[in-house]
């Protein structure tokens, strides 16, 4: 399994900062040993530079994806999706999503699927409805909006920009690396900072396999 996550100039950090850090660390994993990649993708394969200032050098050029079954394309929140720098990614995202590949997308990223009409046969979320309407032309999918933090339509899943927790959950859950009740007990966790989760999260784990050396 590979979860390419697609790397532009003005990532937003805090967006998908839950997903990279448990999915490199893989601390949480029901099967720590299982093949899987976490691949930067880039438009080109330059580097490219977050919000934060933090350098990314991508893995692979998004014409080099092949994908494959249980692989998603991960594209996080960014200033350019908008631009016409974008387009090639945000219609890899639309080509893979009709051939039934999973995509999850969040905050500015959602903005560019509805400016090329890929929302509009499909459950989604976004900043705001308001917006999608004004200032995406392509866009016709007002009755499949869902006014949530986090949405799963079959096999997208899109947030607003304020949920990247709610965003991580749904993307744990679709990916399937995690055991129900590890991925349960850790929203919780961080949605509630109540200690009985901690607890829970842990005895989650408890037979869980471990690593090979």
């Amino acid at each position: 399994m590979k979860v390419y996550l697609v790397v532009v100039d003005t990532l937003a950090d805090w967006e998908i900062g839950y997903l990279t850090a448990e999915l490199h660390s893989r601390r949480f994993f029901a099967d720590p040993s299982q093949d899987f990649q976490l691949l930067k993708a880039g438009i080109k394969r330059d580097v490219v530079t977050s919000m934060g200032g933090v350098s990314h050098t991508p893995d692979v050029a998004i014409d080099d994806i092949q994908m494959e079954k249980n692989d998603l394309l991960l594209l996080p929140g960014a200033e350019v999706w908008q631009s016409a720098q974008a387009t090639p990614v945000l219609e890899l995202a639309r080509d893979v999503l009709d051939q039934g590949h999973q995509v999850a997308a969040i905050c500015g990223a959602t903005i560019g699927l509805a400016g090329i009409g890929a929302l509009n046969a499909r459950r989604h979320t976004s900043n705001d409805l308001g917006f999608l309407k004004t200032s995406c032309l392509d866009y016709r999918g007002e009755h499949m909006y869902r006014k949530e933090p986090a949405v799963r339509g079959d096999n997208l899943i899109t947030a607003t920009g304020l949920a990247p927790l709610e965003f991580s959950y749904e993307v744990l859950k679709m990916l399937k690396v995690w055991k129900p009740e590890t991925a349960r007990a850790w929203y919780r966790l961080h949605k509630t900072r109540q200690e009985r989760w901690y607890h829970e999260l842990v005895a989650s784990m408890s037979d869980a396999p471990t690593a090979t050396p």
